[in-house]
């Protein structure tokens, strides 16, 4: 542990005596030491993993790649020959510990907290894409562990960095459109297959797919071409559904603003239903209830997914837009004096309707802080050279809360009904038996149980 914090401390002075020679306009040049650039460990390389591996490599060295197929691995390889190539993340994380300052997690869902946390708990900084978590036990523990190691952690929700994002928290906090009791959200996913039942028809492993790596802390399946590469999504052992995948994302802005965290209660109030308790449902809505929060008056939040599968009367949100078009996302924040409608997935781009009421509107002042470039990744790696754990704005401290408000809607899904919850105590209080999909049984060498 001591070796960490040299190491911590060499990367914040190397930037500290950077900034300084910088800001004395010496004409000299920084040498350029390997031991001053961000040593990374990439775990999942394809898909989303993809742009997050070349993030790594833009902003510091890739010491690791890892991805259980190993197509996708050896692409990335190719692109990053001096990095060592693996297909478990436990092995690289055992061999190479001591050669790795920090940790991306771009794997599906179910592997997000195993892989973090493990990395986590040998003092590694955490760039994990979001949801954060596959359960809300996960997202509890995750918080926590980077708080007791003192962690520098950002969860992937790149909206939450442009400048649009963090003006719309100043905007909806100035009180502009006056208390919310209300908001509504809608969303075209799932855009992967949902609502079927699991096949019975088994298919050879591929030899480039590592399946046991890839089921890690779910219960052992056979394999079919149902899941992998992108078609996880929708199974209950492996993703979060289309609430999991793209509230973290269109409820963020709210959520930063208003302190969505700790609801007292979430409910299903239509779906077309989960399958067989397989997979998500086709569409489903869904509101959660939140209390009073630091002086914030009640307030509901209703989600709806199933793009245009979800029945056009169902869409409610589509009548209180004030004859603008609903697109295929967006949230509407209805308060005393008016709304706020953010047209797009991030809350960057959003207006205040009617908008007659708010031609003459005036704009907050800035109250925080900007992202460098507007890019998440890069505000990550200063907060860990500067070792900062607040200065990333969606640290696990934030993303865990925030993680945790939008799963608690999955249970209720789960449920098969309303959930109410005591959030400081992570259960759910009118329906035991609805307490086990806050948490899974993890399959032998991937628990997060220390």
């Amino acid at each position: 542990m001591q070796r960490q914090s040299t190491r911590r401390d060499f990367l914040r002075q190397s930037t500290a005596v950077a900034a300084g020679a910088a800001l004395a306009g010496s004409g000299l040049a920084r040498a350029q030491s390997p031991n001053e650039r961000v040593r990374f460990a990439c775990i999942g390389v394809g898909g989303k993993g993809t742009s997050d591996t070349n993030d790594a490599g833009t902003h510091g060295e890739i010491v690791a790649l890892c991805d259980i197929d190993e197509k996708r691995l050896d692409l990335m390889a190719a692109k990053y020959p001096n990095a060592k190539k693996y297909v478990d993340y436990r092995k690289m994380l055992d061999e190479l510990g001591e050669k790795i300052d920090a940790v991306t997690v771009s794997t599906p869902d179910h592997s997000h907290a195993p892989a973090s946390v493990r990395a986590m708990r040998m003092g590694k900084h955490c760039f994990t894409q979001k949801p954060l978590t596959w359960s809300i036990e996960e997202a509890r523990l995750m918080r926590t562990l980077a708080a007791e190691k003192k962690l520098v952690t950002q969860m992937g929700n790149q909206g939450t960095a442009q400048s649009g994002f963090r003006s719309g928290v100043e905007l909806i906090r100035s009180g502009a459109i006056g208390p919310i009791k209300e908001i509504h959200v809608w969303t075209n996913r799932p855009i992967w297959p949902q609502g079927i039942s699991r096949s019975d028809k088994s298919v050879p492993v591929p030899s480039h797919v590592h399946w046991d790596e890839f089921v890690g802390p779910a219960p052992m399946r056979p394999y079919t071409g149902a899941y992998h590469p992108f078609k996880w999504r929708g199974w209950l052992d492996y993703g979060t559904g289309a609430l999991g995948d793209m509230a973290c994302h269109t409820i963020n802005v709210a959520a930063y603003a208003l302190n969505l965290f700790d609801p007292i209660s979430a409910e299903v109030l239509d779906t077309s239903g989960i399958v067989d308790n397989e997979t998500f449902p086709v569409w489903s809505i869904i509101k959660t209830n939140f209390g009073e929060r630091d002086g914030r008056p009640p307030l509901s939040l209703t989600w709806y997914d199933g793009g245009k599968n979800l029945p056009e009367e169902k869409k409610a949100y589509a009548k209180l837009i004030e004859g603008k078009k609903s697109g295929a996302s967006g949230l509407l924040l209805i308060g005393e004096k008016g709304s706020f409608y953010s047209v797009n997935d991030y809350g960057a781009e959003h207006i205040l309707l009617p908008e007659s009421d708010f031609k003459d509107i005036q704009i907050p002042e800035p109250t925080l802080p900007r992202a460098p470039k507007n890019n998440h990744f890069l505000e990550w790696v200063e907060g860990i050279k500067e070792n900062d754990p607040k200065k990333p704005m969606s640290n696990f401290d934030y993303a865990g809360r925030l993680t945790e408000t939008v799963l608690l809607g999955v249970v209720a899904l789960r449920a098969g009904g309303k959930v109410e919850w005591d959030g400081p105590g992570m259960k759910v209080t009118n329906n035991p038996d609805a307490n086990q999909y806050i948490k899974r049984d993890y399959r032998k060498g991937y628990s997060i149980h220390a």
